[in-house]
């Protein structure tokens, strides 16, 4: 995990365990003895690319800093039903506590790794990256962009504070692309930022804008068929880095890689997925 990541997730376990334990776990606490030790174990019950065994361990040691973890599998590795990610022992009130909030983190984020996987294993032996967005679910957004990694995916910017990504409205309201891209150079010269430039165009003659304006860092063609994409990587000539969006799905997700962009954001990554199986079973 990212240095600047632990507070964000660390944050989200607060959150969780409040919302889940609240006063009290008071079905473990009227029918398991404080001192009763045990051991579980994760079981994937589904193929896909397993996430958030590093989280699940945070959330386990944060309940109970004396369990012992013994982890098998590694995030990012291909499971199949019947795996078994690792082994917990310990008090079993801190297990049966942990139970719904780890196994809650661990299925959506293997979830969103198994979806990225898919989109990126459809790019093999191109170039082109396959990004998120910020479509993700509020509180969880550091947790979607890790597995979004841990599936081969890349992240886009983190959040509205990253990068500047002139959009469709942003560019209506400031006047145009060359007022749009003049504003952000300005406001970066005075506040002392270096951060990156984007800018969407919805047509082709947007991309003549953005460069008489000067040029951005990337370009985000915005709903452009294969054939505008292609039509506009020519356009920019390598000036700047080319990235498509909207509109796109597995089914032709390499048409407009094959254009020659060098990256394709798709929020349903995070947004239109499914969670992976797997339960939290007491063992032996």
């Amino acid at each position: 995990m990212k240095p600047e990541y632990k507070p964000f997730v660390d944050e989200l376990v607060e959150l969780c365990i409040k919302e889940d334990i609240g006063d009290g776990d008071h079905t473990s606490l009227c029918c398991i003895p404080a001192d009763e030790q045990g051991r579980m174990r994760l079981l994937c019950k589904e193929e896909g690319t397993i996430a958030g065994i590093e989280i699940a361990e945070l959330v386990l040691r944060r309940l109970d800093p004396a369990v012992k973890f013994e982890q098998l599998l590694r995030d990012g590795d291909r499971v199949r039903p019947g795996d078994v990610a690792f082994y917990v022992s310990g008090r079993l009130r801190s297990l049966l506590q942990a139970e719904r909030i780890l196994l809650n983190i661990m299925q959506r984020m293997s979830g969103v790794a198994t979806q990225t996987a898919v989109y990126v294993a459809r790019l093999e032996g191109l170039r082109t990256r396959v990004l998120d967005t910020r479509k993700t679910t509020p509180g969880m957004r550091v947790l979607d962009k890790m597995a979004v990694k841990i599936g081969g995916g890349e992240n886009h910017r983190m959040g509205l504070f990253d990068m500047i990504l002139l959009k469709d409205n942003h560019i209506d309201f400031a006047g145009g692309i060359r007022s749009a891209i003049r504003g952000a150079r300005e406001y970066l010269a005075a506040k002392g930022k270096t951060i990156p430039i984007e800018c969407e165009v919805r047509t082709l003659e947007d991309i003549d804008e953005v460069f008489a304006a000067g040029g951005v860092d990337r370009i985000m063609f915005d709903n452009f068929t294969p054939e505008m994409t292609r039509e506009a990587v020519r356009k920019v000539a390598g000036r700047c880095e080319p990235e498509s969006s909207g509109g796109i799905t597995l089914d032709n997700l390499r048409d407009y890689a094959e254009c020659g962009v060098d990256f394709i954001s798709v929020g349903a990554l995070t947004h239109r997925i499914k969670s992976l199986d797997m339960s939290l079973k007491a063992c032996e």
